[in-house]
């Protein structure tokens, strides 16, 4: 399930765990547009995970 809602994310930025991108995330590494769109998708993977939703 983790794999399905983590698709659409950068796979040079997964780690093991979705947790590891917000965790170990350097704000400013990357252009604030695509900083903001970015996080907002990893976070938005993880409540998913979490509600158990696909």
């Amino acid at each position: 399930m983790c794999s399905e809602l983590a698709v659409d994310l950068p796979d040079e930025d997964l780690g093991e765990y979705l947790y590891d991108c917000i965790d170990l995330y350097r704000m400013g590494s990357k252009p604030r547009c695509e900083e903001v769109e970015y996080l907002g998708m990893v976070q938005d993977a993880i409540d998913r995970i979490e509600r158990g939703e696909q």
